[in-house]
């Protein structure tokens, strides 16, 4: 029953499954104690030793030596147990070897079961501490089949998913196609490891970036971040430790050689390379590009910036529904409001007009108010009373003053009829141009399209597609062939 041909078996398992011998070999012994205690009962003392040489499974029952027997299954007298062996005293324990072929049919089919179980929890275990080292990496495979819109792909030694919500939209396989993914996760549930895959992590193209530029494998150029809107549009920042070596060039290669074969294997999503600036005005401005930048307020309290453009480029910064703009938000972590010039000199002038028509108030103190970051009433009644002492002609009794003035035109102005308002936003909607400022954050929310009212060409330059002048950012959407 258990000849050489079990180390035959053990050994081409061990190879086509990747289960280390140990495994198997332990799995094949339990099996065989299993069988003998299904033939002769649980009381029995056994064991069993594999015989690397021969292939063969021993089976060793122990028997302790004592005067009187008292359990007929474990114990012999010392007169049985000289015959086995004639130097045995009280107190030893024999041990004898059992004839397998006399396990019988059913105890060879309980091995049989107990083996094959071993033997998947085995392959289990091989294919978890294969790939929970390689978490992060690319991974390729072979479009097996569909299952409640998740792909199934075959990887080689097990299978892989990937789930509805990790496929990019409007990307569609069939099968038996290959495809290349980011290995998101392992999970070792009962059934088996799970291997999630994902094609619209960022760190997905990371990995991408990763295997066309040598000089980032190299430590080189550095990857700072990565957004993406999948299958849309990608923002991507680098820096260099070399400044002999350009961040962008490098990823971007010769005639775009590089970020072409990205741009491949993303289907077309466009990439756009920004250099990384570890100022974050800079940078904010760097990833807004190709748009230009006039202004940029900072708000580090609330990790918020103003971010003021010509009109021309309101509708290039905010990008086509907010994209442009949303992306460069979460790539640098800052909340970003952006506004035309014309509207931001606007608000200015009403600020500043508010805190003129505060009652004895000189023109002198609204210059020194709005000169030191006070731009209206409504900021002046959030004004901290330290913060005000600290302009000149400004002492705590005139500070405390002008907060409490500040504060009941801002109550009065909220507290003013809604008639009023309606009035005034029915009488300014045929005047709306795309001068109106777009606040957004790392969110979805909260974004306003550009202008209804602007030109097709306009459009355009919101995708990214015009030249703009000098830009510190490299839009790939200009690389030949990448569309």
């Amino acid at each position: 029953m258990f000849t050489a041909e079990i180390k035959h078996v053990i050994d081409q398992i061990s190879r086509e499954k990747g289960i280390e011998r140990d495994v198997l070999i332990r799995a094949v012994e339990e099996a065989i104690q299993s069988a003998a205690r299904k033939k002769f009962g649980n009381g029995i003392d056994i064991e069993t030793q594999y015989d690397d040489k021969t292939g063969e499974i021993e089976v060793f029952q122990f028997m302790d030596v004592v005067e009187t027997v008292t359990d007929p299954e474990i114990q012999v007298t010392l007169e049985n147990g000289r015959r086995l062996d004639p130097e045995c005293e009280i107190g030893d324990s024999l041990g004898t070897k059992m004839d397998t072929s006399n396990f019988g049919r059913i105890a060879a089919q309980s091995a049989k079961q107990v083996i094959i179980q071993k033997m998947k929890d085995a392959e289990r275990d091989a294919v978890y501490t294969n790939f929970i080292d390689r978490r992060g990496e690319l991974i390729n495979g072979i479009v097996q089949r569909f299952e409640r819109g998740d792909i199934i792909v075959n990887i080689g030694q097990t299978e892989g998913v990937v789930p509805f919500r990790e496929q990019v939209p409007r990307e569609s396989y069939r099968r038996g196609d290959r495809i290349r993914a980011y290995l998101l996760d392992i999970l070792h549930e009962s059934r088996g490891p799970q291997i999630i895959l994902s094609r619209t992590h960022p760190n997905f193209l990371i990995q991408l970036f990763k295997t066309e530029v040598p000089e980032i494998s190299e430590g080189i150029v550095s990857i700072m971040g990565a957004v993406r809107d999948p299958g849309v549009r990608a923002k991507i920042s680098v820096s260099s430790n070399d400044s002999d070596i350009d961040p962008v060039g490098a990823c971007v290669g010769m005639r775009g050689s590089r970020v072409q074969n990205v741009v491949q294997e993303l289907r077309g999503e466009k990439i756009d390379i920004i250099p990384y600036h570890i100022d974050p005005p800079k940078y904010i401005c760097n990833a807004l590009a190709p748009a230009e930048v006039s202004r940029v307020i900072i708000d580090e309290d609330n990790q918020t910036m103003e971010i003021i453009v010509p009109d021309e480029a309101l509708s290039i910064a905010i990008g086509k529904r907010g994209q442009n703009v949303r992306l460069a938000a979460k790539l640098t972590g800052w909340r970003l409001d952006v506004k035309s010039e014309s509207s931001y000199n606007a608000d200015m002038k009403s600020g500043y007009d508010s805190l003129v028509a505060l009652p004895d108030i000189s023109l002198g103190l609204v210059d020194a108010l709005f000169e030191n970051g006070f731009y209206s009433v409504e900021e002046l009644s959030r004004a901290a009373i330290a913060d005000l002492v600290q302009i000149r002609e400004i002492d705590e009794a005139l500070a405390a003053e002008l907060v409490e003035k500040a504060s009941a035109a801002w109550e009065a102005f909220l507290s003013a009829p809604e008639t009023e308002s309606v009035n005034d936003a029915d009488n300014n909607d045929s005047d709306k141009t795309s001068d109106d400022p777009v606040e957004t954050d790392t969110s979805d929310e909260g974004l306003e399209e550009s202008a209804e009212n602007t030109t097709e060409d306009k459009k355009n330059h919101s995708d990214g597609q015009t030249d703009t002048g000098e830009s510190p950012v490299l839009d790939i959407e200009d690389t030949p062939g990448v569309e």
